[in-house]
């Protein structure tokens, strides 16, 4: 079994490569963890599934995304720290939207 080392961690502020929206990562998952209905129908990039995934909550936003790594970069605005509370998981989900209308086309990889 080959252990992946995610780039991101929970918390961390991050800005998405292709979309230019800035977020805060609230999970981390090793691989993809979404159904291949979801990848097919949302993710336009075809980003590996084998490589960490990430929950985004996107600023200025009221919603979450799901991205795949490569499409992250770390976050380098000191001034959307103070505009972004401090999070903590009450219940956690893993599994990403079963179809990304729910998020519009931001979400889209």
């Amino acid at each position: 079994m080959r252990l992946l080392q995610a780039r991101f961690h929970i918390g961390q502020l991050i800005c998405h490569r292709m979309f230019n929206y800035w977020g805060v990562v609230l999970d981390v998952d090793p691989m993809f963890l979404g159904s291949d209905a979801w990848y097919d129908q949302v993710v336009r990039s075809r980003p590996p599934k084998d490589k960490p995934w990430y929950r985004v909550l996107v600023h200025e936003a009221e919603h979450q995304t799901y991205v795949a790594e490569r499409n992250l970069e770390p976050g380098t605005r000191p001034e959307l720290r103070s505009g972004i509370p401090s999070w903590r998981p009450s219940s956690p989900t893993r599994t990403p939207p079963a179809t990304g209308c729910v998020f519009g086309t931001i979400d889209r990889e």
